[in-house]
């Protein structure tokens, strides 16, 4: 589990979405934070069910959430997202923090709800690498990668410029949208005259 810096934050919930009455899954809950941060958009009436396998995260994670008052609408759980059987169906998102998203792939995808969306964050190319080839292997569309890098200026007299000292990485953000009876849209080669791909349950963009 990484710490979630509020840039990264904020581009997990513009791109999955995730809003009022949303219902997702998060494993790697670490300290909370991006629990909690999940917790406050999914109100008033979404939940977020957040797991990890370490019990010292689990303690430090409950008492941030009720420190926070959104007890309502996070659950922090025991569980192993890789193994365990969830009874989780029709999930809008899934927030993956952990060494190996992609292995979780097969998995998770059975409780993501048509259109919709996930996300993991790592901080190494070779995790992104790996979790690409698993989102496209699984029937994900929309794979994308982003890195976010912030500046703070310094602003004064005659002497406004970026600061010297910034934190140069915090991570790399992975999405993808799961949908169904799409035919390989990485290939290379342009489809035929007439052929088309069904995207029932995607949101049309132009």
């Amino acid at each position: 589990t990484q710490i979630i810096y509020p840039e990264d934050a904020g581009l997990i919930l513009l791109y999955t979405g995730i809003g009022p009455g949303s219902i997702v899954i998060e494993a790697g809950c670490g300290s909370g934070a991006l629990s909690c941060i999940l917790g406050n958009y999914v109100r008033p009436n979404g939940h977020v069910y957040s797991y990890d396998i370490r019990q010292k995260s689990l303690k430090r994670a409950k008492i941030n959430v009720e420190q926070a008052n959104l007890q309502d609408f996070i659950s922090i759980q025991y569980g192993d997202i890789l193994t365990d059987e969830l009874s989780h169906v029709n999930v809008d998102s899934i927030v993956l923090d952990m060494p190996q998203p992609w292995k979780a792939i097969p998995r998770v995808k059975n409780y993501l709800k048509l259109s919709g969306t996930f996300v993991s964050f790592s901080p190494t190319i070779e995790q992104i690498k790996k979790t690409t080839e698993s989102l496209k292997r699984n029937d994900f569309f929309e794979v994308n990668t982003y890195e976010l890098i912030k500046r703070r200026m310094q602003v004064k007299e005659n002497a406004t410029r970026p600061e010297i000292r910034m934190i140069g990485h915090t991570g790399y953000l992975t999405f993808g949208r799961k949908i169904r009876n799409l035919k390989n849209p990485y290939r290379e080669k342009k489809p035929k005259p007439n052929e088309f791909i069904d995207l029932e349950g995607m949101p049309l963009r132009s």
